[in-house]
């Protein structure tokens, strides 16, 4: 079942993804939030990526899973929710919170999903503070979820949007999904070292 948050955000915490430069920017903008809310009293990293295949407009969540369940391997405290094999949506939302919290003792949760818009902000991804919506595109109420979240506007927003998610392009979901799950990865790691350092900073006073 199709669902996703709508935005109209424009502000520093946004890149569109044909920028030559979108992935350090979106890093950059990425690692200052980490930086900024995830703190010591956090236990674990959750990405939870939330959408379904079977559309390609709401399956920005789950391709970013996909992609990103690969290359963080080397991270033992960061946990990846939703990927094509087994993806986050509507019907296993509530489930799978449920089981971060149960798993988890005070996770940091980043939610990752897809949005409609306006139809000069298709292309961009975006880092919020707060918990995601999910559904609200679609006028669905599921459970609000985040202490960040990451949005990709996929399409134009405002009407018909079953019927627009289906017509998505999957090569924009496709290169939205690889910035994303990039610029995470480059963004955990800078912050992972900036920690180590401070950590052996602390040890030296």
């Amino acid at each position: 079942m199709n669902f996703l948050n709508t935005t109209t955000l424009y502000s520093k915490n946004t890149v569109n993804i044909n920028d030559p430069t979108a992935v350090i920017s979106f890093t950059n903008i990425f690692n200052y939030y980490l930086k900024t809310f995830c703190t010591n009293r956090h236990s674990d990293i959750i990405l939870l990526c939330i959408g379904t295949d079977r559309s390609t407009g709401d399956s920005l969540g789950p391709l970013t899973g996909y992609k990103i369940k690969k290359i963080i391997k080397n991270f033992d405290n960061v946990h990846v929710f939703g990927t094509l094999d087994k993806p986050v949506h509507a019907k296993n939302l509530k489930d799978t919170i449920d089981l971060i919290y149960n798993s988890f003792p005070n996770p940091f949760i980043i939610a990752i999903d897809a949005c409609l818009g306006k139809i000069d902000r298709v292309g961009y991804i975006t880092v919020s503070e707060g918990p995601l919506k999910p559904g609200a595109g679609v006028k669905k109420t599921l459970p609000a979820i985040g202490d960040i979240n990451i949005t990709g506007t996929v399409n134009l927003g405002g009407f018909m949007e079953y019927i627009v998610l289906q017509n998505t392009r999957l090569s924009l979901v496709m290169n939205m999904a690889e910035t994303i799950a990039s610029s995470i990865y480059f963004g955990l790691l800078t912050f992972q070292r900036e920690k180590e350092k401070s950590s052996k900073k602390s040890s030296l006073i």
